[in-house]
C-alpha cells in the first residue's frame, strides 16, 4: 500500500489584523521585561522627568507605567494603538534615529496579547482613555488625569496562553524588569525612576528608586551610576573620555582588582540606547586581556555617541542589537581608551581589597559570652619614637627567633621633609614573600612575586615594541625533551619567540635546544619555561589574534623572571621594588588580575584593637 499522499496546495490569503499583531508581538514582547522596556522608552521619548513602574506577579497580571511627559491628545489615541504609527520619524530616513522608539509596534503588540488601557492628557486638552483587549480597541472616553500618560497592561499573554508556559518564576521576571529599568535609568540621569511591586494589592513596596541627578556630564553620570551600580563601583572605577573620527566614548571602567565572577556588571549604550553588542563585548574583553584571568570579568558602564548615520539600530525589533558602519574604528577606540585610562591609574588597586582583608582579620566572638573591648590611651610621642627605633636595621638581629624578618639596610633616618611615597618605605619582609611598608597614614603589604611579575611583563612588552627583547646566549645550550607534536608547535612560533629573546631550535626526535633566553629574566629553567608556553598555546587556541597570543606568552615568560616566593630581599631591593611599582602602569594587579598589594589605613588598624 502506498502511504504517500500528494501535498494539497492551499490558496494564499491575507492574515487577519489580530493574527498579524500577535505574530509581531512575538518578536517585540518576549516577556514582561520586554513590555516594560517598550513602555518606559515611550515615556522617555515623551519628555518625562518622572517615571514610575508598578508590577504585580512578575508583570504577568499587571504592568503600569506612569509618566509626566507631553501626553497624547484624545483624537490621536486610536492612531497610537495602530501598528506602524509613530510620532518619532516620518519614514524618510531610517538611519536618522534620535529616539528610543521609532517602529510604531509596541502599543499595538501589547494590546494584541494583553488587556491594555491607555490614559493620557496633553497640554490644552482634556484627559482621555482608550482600551484594547486582544487586539480589539474600545471607544475613546473621557478620563481624569492631571498630566502625562498612564499605560496599564493586565493579563499579559492571555490571548496567547502558550507563551505563559515559557515565563520563569515571578522573582526571576521581576529581576529582569529591574535590570531593564536600571539600564534605562543609567542612560537618562536627568529622569527620576521608581519600581514598585504591588503584588497582593495596596501600595506595595519600592524595589528600586533613582532620583534625578543634575550637574555636568561626568557629575550626573557618576551620581546616577552610584545609584544603580553602587558607591563601591564609583570609588573603584576610572573615568573614560576619548574621541576618534566623530565617535565619542565616555563612561566609567572598574579597576582590574574590582572584577566579578560573571559578566553581570557590564553595561553598554549607543547614542543613549542600552544594547548588548558582541563587538563591544569583544572589545572590552580585549582591553582587559592583560589584566584579568579568563574566569574574571570587568565592571564597566560605557557610552558610545556618534552620528546616527554611522550606526544602524534597526537590526532587530527589540532594538537591543546595533550594527556599526566602521566596526574596526569603534573596537580600536574602546580598547585604546580603556587601556590608556587603566595606565593612568598606575599602581592603584581597588578599595575592596583592603575591605576583604579586614573581613578576614576580624576576631570572632568567644562562644561563652560577648567580646570585651579594652579602650587604650593613644601612645605618647616617646612611645612612638621607641617603636620606630625597633624598626631600625638593628632589629634584624632578631630574625632567627621570629618568623618575620626585618632588614631594611637603610642609612640613618634623614629628617629632611620629603614628598610622601604612595607605597611607603619598606620596613620588613615576612615569610620571605610579603614586604611590609609604612605609609604616611597606614601600612602596605606587597606580594613581592606578583608585583615583580607585572613589572617584568611591562618591561618585556616595552622592549618588544621598541627593538625586540634583548637575548643572552647560554654558555651551554639547554636540551629539552618533548613530544614531536609539541616540538612542531614551538617551531611554528619560533620567529615570535625569537622576538621575545628566546631562541629555540629542533634537536631531533622531538627534542628542542634552547640557545638564548631573554636577558631580563636572568637564569631560567628552560624546561619549565617551554612547558608553560605550550600550556598557554593550549589555553589560547588559534581563535585569538597573533598579538594576543604573543602577549599571553610574554605573561607566562615574565613569571619565570620574577622574584620568587621564599627569597629574602635586602632593604634597598624592597624599596626599589616599591618605587618601580609607583612608576609602572597597571602595577596594582598581577598578570592574572590579583592585587599586588593591600593598603591598610592606620585608623582601620586601630579599630581592630579597640583604639577608637
Amino acid at each position: 500500500m502506498n502511504s504517500y499522499a500528494p501535498h494539497i496546495r492551499a490558496s494564499i490569503q491575507q492574515l487577519e489584523e489580530s493574527a498579524i499583531n500577535r505574530i509581531a508581538a512575538g518578536e517585540v514582547v518576549e516577556r514582561p521585561a520586554s513590555a516594560v522596556k517598550e513602555l518606559v522608552e515611550n515615556a522617555i521619548d515623551a519628555g518625562a522627568t518622572r517615571i514610575e513602574v508598578a508590577i504585580a506577579d512578575g508583570g504577568k497580571t499587571l504592568i503600569r507605567v506612569t509618566d509626566d511627559g507631553c501626553g497624547i491628545p484624545p483624537d490621536e489615541l486610536p492612531m497610537a494603538l495602530a501598528r506602524h504609527a509613530t510620532s518619532k520619524i516620518d519614514g524618510a530616513d531610517l538611519l536618522n534615529i534620535h529616539s528610543f522608539g521609532f517602529r510604531g509596534e509596541a502599543l499595538a503588540s501589547l494590546g494584541a496579547v494583553g488587556r491594555l488601557t491607555l490614559t493620557s492628557r496633553a497640554a490644552d486638552h482634556d484627559g482621555a482613555e482608550l482600551g484594547m483587549t486582544g487586539g480589539t480597541p474600545d471607544p475613546v472616553k473621557p478620563a481624569a488625569l492631571s498630566r502625562g500618560t498612564v499605560v496599564t497592561l493586565r493579563n499579559l499573554f492571555f490571548a496567547t496562553p502558550a507563551r505563559l508556559k515559557f515565563l520563569r518564576s515571578d522573582r526571576a521576571e521581576m529581576q529582569a524588569i529591574s535590570d531593564v529599568l536600571k539600564r534605562l535609568a543609567m542612560a537618562e540621569p536627568a529622569v527620576s525612576f521608581a519600581l514598585r511591586d504591588v503584588s497582593g494589592g495596596g501600595e506595595g513596596r519600592v524595589t528600586f528608586r533613582a532620583d534625578a541627578v543634575t550637574g555636568d556630564l561626568f557629575d550626573a553620570l557618576r551620581g546616577r551610576l552610584g545609584q544603580v551600580m553602587g558607591r563601591e563601583f564609583i570609588d573603584n572605577a576610572v573615568p573614560i573620555d576619548a574621541e576618534r573620527e566623530g565617535i565619542h566614548l565616555t563612561g566609567l571602567a572598574g579597576l582590574p582588582t574590582y572584577s566579578r565572577g560573571a559578566a553581570v556588571a557590564q553595561y553598554f549604550f549607543v547614542n543613549g540606547r542600552p544594547v548588548r553588542d558582541k563587538l563591544l563585548i569583544g572589545a572590552l574583553r580585549g582591553a582587559y586581556a592583560d589584566f584579568l584571568s579568563r574566569d574574571r570579568h570587568p565592571a564597566v558602564a560605557l557610552f558610545v555617541d556618534c552620528d546616527p548615520h554611522k550606526v544602524d539600530v534597526n537590526v532587530h525589533p527589540a532594538k537591543s542589537e546595533v550594527r556599526f558602519r566602521e566596526p574596526g574604528l569603534v573596537r580600536g577606540l574602546v580598547v585604546s581608551a580603556l587601556r590608556h585610562a587603566l595606565a593612568e591609574a598606575g599602581h592603584r588597586a581597588s578599595t575592596t581589597v583592603a575591605g576583604a582583608t579586614f573581613g578576614a582579620m576580624r576576631p570572632e566572638a568567644p562562644q561563652d559570652g560577648p567580646t570585651r573591648v579594652y579602650q587604650m590611651d593613644r601612645p605618647s610621642f616617646a612611645a612612638k619614637q621607641t617603636a620606630y627605633t625597633a624598626q631600625s636595621p638593628g632589629f634584624a638581629e632578631m630574625q632567627n627567633s621570629y618568623s618575620g624578618r626585618v632588614d631594611t639596610g637603610a642609612p640613618e633616618i634623614d629628617e629632611t621633609p620629603q614628598e610622601p611615597l604612595p607605597l611607603g618605605a619598606a620596613r620588613g619582609q615576612v615569610h620571605e614573600n610579603y614586604i611590609i611598608a609604612q605609609t604616611e597614614d597606614g601600612i602596605v603589604i606587597v606580594d613581592q612575586h606578583a608585583a615583580h611579575e607585572r613589572l617584568v611583563y611591562e618591561k618585556l612588552k616595552a622592549q618588544m615594541a621598541e627593538t625586540g627583547v634583548p637575548a643572552q646566549a647560554l654558555l651551554i645550550p639547554d636540551v629539552v625533551e618533548m613530544s614531536e607534536a609539541d616540538s612542531a608547535r614551538l617551531h611554528d612560533i619560533a620567529d615570535d619567540l625569537a622576538r621575545m629573546g628566546l631562541t629555540v631550535e629542533p634537536f631531533g626526535n622531538g627534542a628542542v635546544v634552547v640557545r638564548e633566553t631573554p636577558a631580563i629574566l636572568g637564569e631560567v629553567n628552560s624546561d619549565a619555561l617551554l612547558r608553560d608556553i605550550l600550556d598557554e598555546l593550549d589555553e589560547a587556541g588559534e581563535a585569538r589574534a597573533v598579538q594576543d597570543r604573543i602577549e599571553a606568552i610574554l605573561s607566562r615568560v615574565a613569571c619565570h623572571g620574577s622574584i620568587r616566593s621564599g627569597r629574602q630581599m635586602r632593604g634597598e631591593e624592597m624599596n626599589a621594588l616599591l618605587r618601580e611599582m609607583e612608576a609602572t602602569p597597571y602595577s596594582g594587579q598581577c598578570n592574572h588580575g590579583r592585587p599586588t598589594y593591600v593598603e591598610l589605613k592606620l585608623s582601620d588598624i586601630e579599630r581592630l584593637f579597640g583604639r577608637t
